[in-house]
């Protein structure tokens, strides 16, 4: 029963699902920001998650991933009922809330649903929740709904103007941040790119802007150093010092290159799992 997938569901086929699994412990501990590292079996590799959503009562977690490599494709071929070998969480610092006024949450991606998260914390601490989300096309768009039934507002941005506004979230942030004063923080979680153009643009307002970081972990507990990442000239280990960090603290150059460095082992390890399985 424990870790048993309890709801499966592809928010875009063959690319993104969510799942929701039984993890009472877990579930009962987890805040928005905290993440999980879980094995689907004995011989998997460990991946970091971040929570997407719990559910106390009935002690679940949600999670929503983006098939990408081998552990992820391994992750997808499990139906509702099937059991994960084991889920270690929650982890990491939970997000910083209180309440101060307006927040802007701004997901990307899988950053979504992570986003979503923590624009529920935000909302429920009596914050103004503002949220905009965006991707590459409508299709592309998922947890629009689950952000309309709590968010003040909800702004959708896609590159191809299927759906929203036609163009990129920073253009519309920039909007907000000059017509709104009372914009109090930022938080952006996506991919590395997006959430370096939200520093650059928040920067000449002097708005706090928080970027969750999913580095690469394999102990997401501090020991193995595989997450570090330099903040404000400082190393930092995402895993226990963060996943948040502030933005303008961030250096994104040296992110960008030690996400890519295992690009190569990455393909060949997938290409292998399709061919064998």
């Amino acid at each position: 029963m424990q870790n048993k997938i309890v709801f499966r569901q592809e928010l875009i086929k063959g690319q993104t699902t969510l799942l929701e699994i039984y993890a009472p412990q877990i579930a009962k501990k987890a805040l928005a920001g905290n993440f999980i590292i879980l094995r689907v079996n004995d011989k998997g590799e460990r991946i970091p998650l971040t929570i997407a959503d719990t559910n106390k009562e009935k002690g679940t977690i949600t999670i929503v991933y983006l098939v990408l490599g081998k552990s992820t494709a391994l992750l997808n071929s499990l139906k509702e009922g099937d059991e994960i070998l084991d889920i270690a969480g929650p982890l990491g610092k939970p997000t910083h809330i209180e309440k101060q006024g307006t927040v802007v949450c701004i997901g990307g991606g899988t950053g979504i649903a992570a986003m979503h998260h923590i624009a529920k914390g935000h909302k429920a601490k009596g914050n103004k929740v503002m949220s905009i989300i965006g991707a590459r096309n409508e299709d592309l768009l998922f947890f629009r709904t689950e952000l309309e039934s709590f968010c003040d507002a909800v702004n959708i941005c896609t590159d191809d103007g299927s759906c929203g506004r036609q163009g990129l979230v920073t253009q519309l942030l920039e909007e907000l941040l000059t017509t709104d004063k009372s914009i109090t923080e930022v938080i952006a979680v996506g991919p590395v790119p997006m959430m370096e153009a939200v520093a650059k643009t928040t920067l000449p307002f002097k708005v706090k802007t928080i970027v969750s970081l999913n580095a690469l972990m394999v102990d997401g507990i501090g020991m193995c150093g595989a997450c570090r990442c330099t903040i404000a000239g400082k190393m930092k280990f995402s895993c226990v010092e963060g996943p948040e960090f502030d933005a303008h603290e961030v250096d994104f150059a040296e992110l960008k290159s030690r996400l890519s460095q295992f690009h190569e082992q990455e393909k060949e390890s997938m290409a292998r799992y399709k061919e064998n399985g």
